[in-house]
């Protein structure tokens, strides 16, 4: 949604500037140009980027456009999902957590938190690591390794995405350029017409430059950094399920243990502690 909001107010400050300069928006519509600059940035991202990219960067569309998906209560959640996994490990032994774990979507632990049954990726995440718990594995510090690797190597090929974008932004000013240059060309093919059609052209020819600027800065690196931020949402989400993870290999007690992944959410989304220790409370049991 900001980034829509966003878009318009880029459009309603350029053209309403202009108009109220005394400027025709119908001048600034110069279909040639833009299609030089958009073809040709198109083309430089096609042959710069691998196809992983390509598709990953249709599916970033949606992320992009919707902004970061997790609030405030996404985290009660998750810490409140935390809990009662712990408390089941814990209670019962790691073994009990089982069949939830090799059956997720049927497992009616995890059905009790829906918003987080519906992160298909955090789901497979979580029980991934839970699966080598009920095979025996113990090391906190090896396991933290992997964790790590893992995200990082997530954190890594959504960077490729918003990067492409970026780069792609970069290079529109200069594109920009060369169809500016392009219709300056034009232009001296018609020196001979009279002043007001000459002028026509050269206004024509300088929308190339005009244009490759506002799209590259206006639009299409805003574009790259939202899905940044869309992205990098989604590491701080699997940090914290992380931290939680973690501290109850090192045998903390379940309250402990989502304490240490609340403690590393970001300040904007951090629940307070009383507010997670209201929502374990109140959650109900199996």
């Amino acid at each position: 949604m900001l980034v829509i909001i966003g878009t318009v107010v880029v459009l309603l400050s350029i053209g309403g500037g202009y108009m109220l300069n005394g400027g025709e928006l119908g001048v600034l519509w110069q279909p040639f140009e833009f299609m030089i600059i958009m073809g040709a940035s198109l083309g430089s991202f096609i042959i710069g980027a691998p196809m992983s990219v390509l598709k990953g960067t249709a599916a970033a569309m949606g992320p992009m456009l919707k902004g970061p998906r997790f609030s405030k209560e996404s985290y009660v959640e998750l810490l409140t999902m935390l809990y009662a996994v712990f408390r089941l490990a814990k209670t019962k032994g790691d073994l009990a957590l089982e069949s939830h774990v090799e059956r997720p979507e049927e497992s009616p632990l995890f059905q009790r938190f829906p918003g987080f049954m519906h992160e298909h990726h955090s789901m497979e995440f979580l029980c991934d690591y839970l699966r080598l718990l009920t095979l025996g594995t113990n090391n906190a510090n090896e396991v933290e390794t992997i964790i790590t690797e893992e995200i990082d190597a997530h954190h890594h090929e959504h960077a490729k995405i918003s990067t492409a974008v970026v780069n792609m932004a970069d290079g529109m000013p200069a594109l920009g350029i060369v169809a500016a240059v392009l219709g300056v060309i034009h232009t001296m093919g018609s020196i001979t017409e009279p002043p007001e059609i000459l002028g026509h052209l050269i206004g024509a020819a300088l929308v190339g430059t005009f244009a490759g600027v506002m799209l590259s800065y206006g639009f299409f690196a805003p574009f790259g950094r939202a899905i940044e931020a869309a992205y990098a949402a989604d590491t701080e989400y699997m940090n914290c399920i992380k931290a939680g993870l973690l501290a109850h290999m090192q045998g903390y007690a379940p309250q402990v243990s989502i304490e240490f992944a609340r403690k590393m959410l970001p300040p904007g989304l951090r629940p307070t502690f009383a507010e997670v220790e209201e929502a374990v409370t109140s959650a109900p049991t199996e």
